[in-house]
């Protein structure tokens, strides 16, 4: 069968634009409102995507003033749109850096459980001291130390998925025997961050666990990726750097032993559609021309850790910008927007505007078929193995790539027509059904 694209939709409130609430259509509390989500499933479901995700932090984003903020608890979400759906796979951010193993293999095990196997994890290790803080750190832990903690969660949390063999549930009436103990593998972890003595309290999930995502595309988090991931959420700006992601995220795959066709690659795009370029280009400016532009400027000083009030508007980034190496952030987004700022001659007001759409992931107004072929450029060149698309605003964005995107992709043998037999999230993305460690258990190939 020809290769074909993996799309995921990622959902956030009214649309990743940071001005889609204040259009007349928009509703600006649909971020807290089941009935949304579960109407932004339903139209990824009948696009046949391959998963929607969630993304999450444990604080409260940036200023109150410029975008719907707060969210609700992905993962008790994605329960809820489990019951409201049958095919598409479900996708939640949770931290590293500010849970336990043991609690989120729990519910990552639940939901894939409860959603017949759909459940994804989107690892992240959490940047920012305002996080920090809501869990007594004064500051956040270093990039480096974050990575680390962050190899040993997953390794402890591996551990618990695989606490239960497939067979330990005997269900023996006449005997009386409900479980082998034997088949129980308590990991009695003791490391540099976690001690962890006892099995899950949960059977073994339908996809042995969930699929593992991973969203860093700093030194570091290609390192974790390469170990780890099945599949990569990315943030780039153009052909040749998603080229060179790609072809680097493979080569570190294969360097530690793992099948590089196992690891997925998606790229973000933030498709503005219109029936002509130029009725696209408008409803873009329709966007940009929403933006409050002081909101911006103070998001861009924070990630650019610069003191309050140090960009001007109308003139560049300033020359003296702290080294990559100095930031123990958001690394790779840090390097990517002033990259993007330095290679175009941005000044702050424009720069401010390109990132209101996607901060920092590719943004592009086109026509259906210009968006289709971006996307086939892309998947067919080296870059990405399938996209996560990020509708600028929502439910609209999202109801017109699929009625209007789809079609030509399907036509194009991209993108399958329809979803066929019901299948776990790692078989959509052509993944196997990972052995148990404590087994001689084989894994299931799809």
């Amino acid at each position: 069968m020809p290769r074909q694209l993996h799309l995921n939709a990622f959902l956030m409130s009214t649309g990743h634009h940071e001005a889609s609430w204040r259009l007349p259509e928009s509703d600006p509390y649909a971020h807290v409102e089941l009935d949304h989500y579960v109407r932004l499933a339903r139209i990824a479901e009948r696009g046949s995507f391959d998963s929607l995700f969630l993304a999450d932090g444990p604080q409260l984003w940036g200023n109150l003033a410029q975008r719907p903020a707060g969210a609700l608890e992905p993962l008790t979400l994605l329960t809820a749109l489990a019951t409201a759906t049958e095919q598409i796979g479900l996708i939640a951010t949770a931290s590293t850096s500010y849970n336990s193993p043991y609690n989120l293999a729990r519910r990552f095990a639940s939901l894939d459980i409860i959603s017949g196997g759909r459940a994804g994890w989107n690892i992240v290790t959490t940047a920012g001291a305002e996080a920090a803080r809501n869990f007594g750190l004064e500051h956040e832990p270093a990039h480096a130390d974050r990575y680390a903690r962050a190899a040993e969660f997953l390794d402890v949390a591996l551990k618990l998925w695989d606490s239960w063999e497939d067979d330990a549930i005997v269900g023996d009436k006449a005997a009386g025997v409900w479980g082998d103990d034997a088949k129980i593998h308590p990991p009695r972890h003791k490391g540099t961050y976690f001690s962890v003595e006892g099995a899950l309290n949960v059977p073994r999930s339908p996809q042995g666990y969930p699929l593992l995502v991973q969203a860093g595309s700093s030194e570091d988090g290609k390192a974790f990726a390469a170990r780890y991931a099945e599949a990569v959420f990315t943030a780039q700006q153009t052909l040749a750097d998603a080229q060179a992601f790609y072809a680097d995220l493979k080569s570190r795959t294969a360097a530690v032993g793992r099948d590089p066709g196992l690891i997925k690659v998606l790229p973000g795009i933030v498709p503005v559609i219109g029936s002509t370029e130029a009725e696209a280009r408008a409803n873009e400016q329709v966007l940009e021309d929403h933006i409050v532009y002081t909101h911006g400027v103070d998001r861009l000083e924070r990630l650019l850790q610069l003191p309050a009030g140090s960009l001007e508007l109308d003139a560049q980034l300033p020359s003296d910008l702290p080294p990559e190496d100095a930031i123990e952030g958001a690394k790779s987004r840090y390097t990517l927007i002033v990259e993007l700022a330095r290679r175009e001659r941005l000044t702050v007001r424009q720069l401010v505007g390109r990132l209101g759409g996607g901060r920092g992931h590719l943004t592009f107004a086109g026509t259906p078929e210009q968006v289709a072929d971006a996307i086939e450029t892309w998947f067919t060149q080296g870059a990405a193995d399938g996209f996560n698309i990020m509708p600028a605003v929502l439910p609209s964005g999202l109801e017109a790539f699929v009625e209007q995107v789809v079609p030509i992709l399907r036509a194009r043998g991209l993108l399958r027509t329809e979803y066929g037999p019901r299948q776990t999230l790692r078989e959509r993305y052509g993944l196997p059904r990972p052995a148990n460690q404590y087994s001689t258990q084989e894994p299931v190939l799809v």
